[in-house]
């Protein structure tokens, strides 16, 4: 059976296995951003903790993937809670280190200037530095789904589903066509999550950014 008549015959079974995985991928880079953007808030405001804190974080991003699925599976079980846990702890350090870089590069003399016309640092906050930020906060976002789609594959081990349980079924009956099904589209998911949240960043950099970059 070639490749063209396998997706025929499955097509129910990956296009389910792909909106489970768009699921897991989702729901993880979101909780990320909630964790994440009021962190790498606080951590602009406390620069000495930031580099300790940002530190720890990055040796949790280096463990690999199977050892945390392994411990959030004698925590939480199988199924889709560990492997939401582990995705959104992954998910963290690229939006969080985006997010506090982007803060602290806004320039000083906007910053003081906010102050000089009366504004709160609530204000200047929402006003002046989150949208200074938004296309550094942005990236990060972009990074961390294009990670999280590939690494959610792993997810598929510990029974949260995905394209990985095709990968897998693939490798354990040496069947190529498995393999395709579950590996094709997540390498187009990826592309096309880059792709999407690329456009928006455009879209979020001032136009004066963006011809400082293009000029570059």
């Amino acid at each position: 059976m070639n490749f063209i008549e396998f997706v025929g015959r499955n097509r129910a079974v990956i296009l389910s296995s792909l909106a489970q995985h768009i699921y897991l991928v989702c729901i993880s880079v979101f909780a990320g951003i909630l964790v994440s953007i009021p962190a790498g808030i606080l951590l602009s405001r406390h620069k000495k903790a930031a580099e300790k804190i940002l530190a720890v974080v990055g040796i949790v991003q280096t463990i690999p993937g199977l050892v945390m699925l392994g411990i959030a599976l004698l925590l939480f079980g199988v199924g889709n809670t560990p492997a939401l846990v582990v995705l959104s702890v992954y998910s963290i350090l690229p939006i969080l280190r985006n997010t506090y870089t982007g803060l602290t590069e806004v320039q000083l003399g906007l910053i003081e200037a906010g102050y000089g016309i009366g504004m709160t640092s609530s204000q200047l906050l929402f006003k002046v530095q989150l949208p200074l930020a938004l296309p550094s906060i942005i990236s990060g976002i972009r990074i961390s789904t294009v990670y999280i789609v590939s690494w959610a594959a792993l997810a598929a081990l510990i029974g949260a589903g995905g394209l990985g349980d095709l990968i897998w079924t693939g490798l354990s009956t040496y069947n190529t066509n498995f393999i395709l099904a579950g590996a094709i589209p997540s390498a187009i998911l990826a592309f096309l999550f880059s792709g999407l949240i690329g456009a928006v960043q455009r879209l979020a950099t001032p136009r004066g950014l963006r011809e400082v970059k293009h000029d570059e």
